[in-house]
């Protein structure tokens, strides 16, 4: 593995040519920047004027500058034109993650905006990599970069010091989520679950007044990065919270802090990754019938290739529905895509998939989404389309649904706050090795 930094990537990136029509982009330098600019170079004097007795200098942009809306998307460009000339291919279905073939083995790497990940069998072939990249952008400044087992990358620590496991830790940002909190928490506070039974009720309690509801608000968007990262297990609370953003009220607050309580309690918790076999699949999918105020269902889906989970959804359903076996169905409808997008990305990838099973407990909904037309009854329009697509990608091979016993169902801990030995026993599962 290598991990890079590429320095000053938007000011080496260079504005488009013009089209017939289009506009330049100017900006307008105000206050100190003027004389910065004339202490560089001089001949700027020349371009001075005043504004209600201000200096103003107006320029014209010609590299792509931070802040600009199109800044990020035109150093893109540049990047991925530069990797495709090296030799690149780019997935179809990431347009982040490139592959490249080199000495028989996939050199692979994944980028946001200016922060690069490399893998590849050969450590000669990331230093080859990394030096074409710093011949080509560490121009103004040189490119760092990271080696070895352990790296930091986007707010997360990718650890791979066990063979065959990938950790991913979010500590230190977990520690500045705690420091900023304006609830502190002892040493010896423990909180054994993320939310109560109540965490589905919309509560009771004042709206929120203004700072509080702004630190509301913000901690929720830190908890869900935290989610989609490190900490899966909070995922079915922050989707709750997270919906409750626009107007919380006192109850809000209190299973805020419920969670922060619960963070702060396992504040060392990571997930760690393995995979049995890249070539299948597999997939959990469960529902809560009507567990909503207004008596909507709660999804839930997990993914993994091995050991801990590498996908989780939680979400309240969009439609009502009339029995628990239609929920099962949206659920499935809401994972689908998933589902397919995986499939498709893995093998883009190099894997083929052999098994994409999606497991499911009700052994009723896996005889209707089996069965096809055949057991299609008189329901809404929208359940008929969900039904007919799931039961058309059985037919055409691109998932296979198995019975997996409630007891084993990964995704119920993705459908409602969970309690005591249930609980823990799931989130072993989806957490993976916590040594």
């Amino acid at each position: 593995m290598m991990s890079m930094d590429i320095p000053n990537a938007f000011i080496q990136t260079l504005m488009p040519d013009l089209g017939d029509g289009e506009d330049r982009v100017i900006m307008k330098v105000t206050g100190l920047m003027v004389q910065y600019i004339i202490d560089l170079d001089p001949t700027y004097r020349n371009y001075v004027v005043y504004e209600n007795g201000k200096r103003v200098i107006y320029v014209v942009i010609l590299c792509a500058i931070y802040g600009m809306l199109q800044a990020s998307l035109l150093w893109y460009r540049n990047l991925r034109a530069s990797l495709e000339e090296y030799g690149f291919v780019f997935n179809r279905y990431d347009p982040c993650i490139a592959n490249r073939m080199v000495n028989g083995k996939q050199l692979t790497i994944r980028f946001h905006v200016d922060d690069v990940l490399a893998s590849h069998m050969e450590q000669q072939v990331l230093e080859d990599f990394f030096t074409w990249v710093n011949e080509k952008y560490g121009g103004l400044k040189g490119v760092t970069c990271t080696r070895g087992k352990n790296h930091t990358y986007l707010g997360m620590t990718l650890d791979f010091l066990k063979k065959g496991k990938m950790k991913i830790c979010m500590d230190d940002y977990v520690d500045r989520m705690l420091s900023e909190f304006p609830v502190k928490f002892k040493d010896n506070e423990i909180q054994e679950t993320p939310a109560g039974n109540n965490l589905l009720e919309k509560g009771k309690g004042a709206p929120l007044e203004k700072e509080r509801h702004e630190v509301f608000h913000s901690f929720v968007a830190k908890s869900l990065f935290l989610s989609k990262c490190a900490r899966l297990d909070i995922s079915p609370t922050v989707s709750i919270l997270a919906s409750r953003v626009q107007s919380p009220n006192l109850s809000d607050w209190h299973k805020l802090v419920r969670l922060m309580r619960y963070i702060h309690s396992t504040k060392g918790w990571h997930v760690t990754l393995s995979a049995d076999d890249l070539r299948v699949i597999k997939w959990y999918v469960d529902a809560s019938f009507a567990v909503h105020p207004d008596f909507k269902s709660h999804t839930g889906a997990v993914m993994t290739i091995g050991t801990g989970a590498v996908q989780a959804i939680t979400r309240k359903q969009k439609l009502n529905c009339d029995s628990s076996l239609h929920a099962e169905l949206i659920g499935v409808h809401d994972a689908i895509s998933n589902i397919l997008w995986t499939r498709l990305f893995m093998e883009e990838q190099g894997y083929p998939i052999e098994k994409n099973i999606l497991y499911q407990d009700k052994k009723s909904s896996i005889l209707l989404e089996t069965n096809g037309r055949s057991s299609a009854g008189k329901r809404s329009r929208a359940l008929n389309i969900w039904y007919f697509f799931v039961t058309d990608q059985v037919e055409l091979g691109n998932i296979t649904i198995e019975h997996m016993p409630t007891d084993e169902m990964w995704a119920d801990y993705m459908t409602k706050p969970l309690q005591g030995k249930t609980f823990c026993r799931f989130r072993a599962v989806i957490q993976g090795d916590q040594d």
